[in-house]
């Protein structure tokens, strides 16, 4: 169970030590220019959003960060609005390895929803996350809490770097890949990480979003 952010601690080495106020400066910098120019996007969306029911724009959940830290996590809202409430009904339904839940056709999805899982406009609030720095641009998507706690084998060396907007498993199969696959990329990232990785994490992002490639 991930209680206390000391106890997760891992120094960070090398090169990745050496670029970390670069690597926030660039956070900063890109995550503020793109809210810039998303504004008119980030607003055709939110309006569509609501006028589909009336519900929410946003939704938000408490994850996992760096440490073992806990955060409010934002997304725009793709599911109905008793979406958590009917989780539980469709539990065997799951199509998802290990502690994730995870449904290609999940009845939960609204129209709008579903056009925004395809493209990953429904991660775009996440550039506040990172413009707080809970986020990095790139890095291991954030779990929930009770997904760690259910996965004994759990790495702790996953949360010695701050989670990302786009990860390895983004650019690599993204939903199609089990639980097992989606640890191992982002452990190698973790092992491997760089500005120069993140560089071509970043690169491959936007032909694999603009293919939908694995997105549900």
């Amino acid at each position: 169970m991930v209680k206390s952010s000391t106890l997760l601690e891992i120094p960070l080495q090398g090169e990745r030590q050496l670029s970390e106020p670069l690597r926030r400066a660039l956070d900063i910098a890109v995550a503020a220019t793109a809210l810039a120019v998303l504004a008119p996007v980030l607003a055709t969306v939110a309006v569509l959003i609501w006028s589909e029911d009336r519900g929410s724009i946003l939704f938000h959940q408490e994850r996992v960060g760096q440490n073992g830290k806990r955060f409010a996590f934002y997304k725009f809202r793709s599911m109905v609005a008793n979406a958590e409430a009917l989780k539980e009904s469709l539990s065997t339904k799951n199509e998802a390895s290990g502690p994730i839940f995870k449904m290609q056709h999940d009845p939960r999805i609204t129209r709008i929803g579903r056009v925004l899982r395809r493209y990953s406009l429904d991660e775009l609030p996440q550039l506040w996350n990172i413009l707080k720095g809970d986020m990095s641009l790139v890095g291991p998507r954030p779990h929930l809490p009770r997904e760690i706690e259910s996965c004994p084998d759990y790495p702790l060396e996953r949360l010695s770097v701050p989670p990302g907007l786009i990860c390895l498993r983004e650019v690599s199969g993204r939903s199609r890949l089990t639980f097992e696959e989606w640890i191992a990329l982002d452990l190698e990232y973790v092992r491997k990480r760089s500005l120069l990785l993140n560089l071509s994490i970043l690169l491959r992002a936007l032909p694999a979003v603009l293919r939908g490639d694995g997105a549900y």
